[in-house]
């Protein structure tokens, strides 16, 4: 069956999408026990234990009733990902919708520390997950709304005065994402001393771009 996303344009189905989609609210809560007892699996046993078998087991359905959702283990991982990026999403959303540029600035870097902290051990695990699968559009579209939601900041009055904001949005991103990753794979758990130190960080580069604009 094609599919149709949001803006009309059609595509096929992947081996990464869902088998059909819930429709009962008897449906909707299978699926959710599916991809919480995925969810549990990975943070407790990493992708080793993590079979179809084994999360039917841990979800408390068939693998049969797993399958009719899911058509293979990589389907549910992608839709795993796809639940654990919707607050993440929620957040860049209110984020661009900010007054001022340091307010979206530090609502963007809260939602990503957030995202990470929220449940660091699938955080991880599900970053290696993304590197793996061929997510092509859903892996793009945090990367994308978190560019938006910067080049809507970078737009805002308040603003630093840059050369070149969309380099700058890409930059800051990647800043953010880098700190943040690196703190997960250390295991670090004080989310308020990884969003201050990430804020010094965006902010002093900025500030070195504005300087640096102001010479030209």
């Amino acid at each position: 069956m094609t599919t149709t996303p949001r803006g009309g344009a059609r595509r096929r189905p992947t081996p990464l999408d869902a088998r059909k989609l819930p429709r009962q609210r008897r449906s909707a809560a299978t699926v959710d026990a599916i991809l919480e007892a995925a969810a549990r699996l990975l943070e407790t046993r990493g992708p080793g234990g993590y079979t179809t078998n084994a999360i039917a087991e841990r979800a408390g359905v068939s693998v049969g009733s797993l399958y009719q959702y899911f058509p293979n283990r990589d389907a549910l991982t992608a839709a795993l990902i796809d639940r654990e990026s919707v607050p993440l999403l929620a957040a860049l959303e209110r984020a661009g919708e900010s007054s001022s540029c340091e307010t979206a600035m530090r609502e963007l870097i809260r939602a990503s520390v957030a995202h990470q902290m929220r449940r660091p051990v699938l955080a991880r695990v599900l970053d290696f997950e993304e590197e793996r699968l061929p997510l092509g559009e859903r892996d793009a579209r945090v990367r994308e709304r978190l560019h938006a939601t910067l080049m809507y900041a970078f737009a805002l009055p308040d603003a630093p005065r840059l050369p070149d904001p969309r380099t700058a949005a890409h930059d800051v991103y990647a800043i953010v994402r880098g700190m943040v990753d690196a703190a997960g794979a250390r295991g670090e758990t004080d989310a308020a001393a990884l969003e201050a130190r990430a804020t010094h960080a965006v902010v002093g580069y900025l500030s070195c771009l504005e300087r640096a604009g102001e010479t030209l």
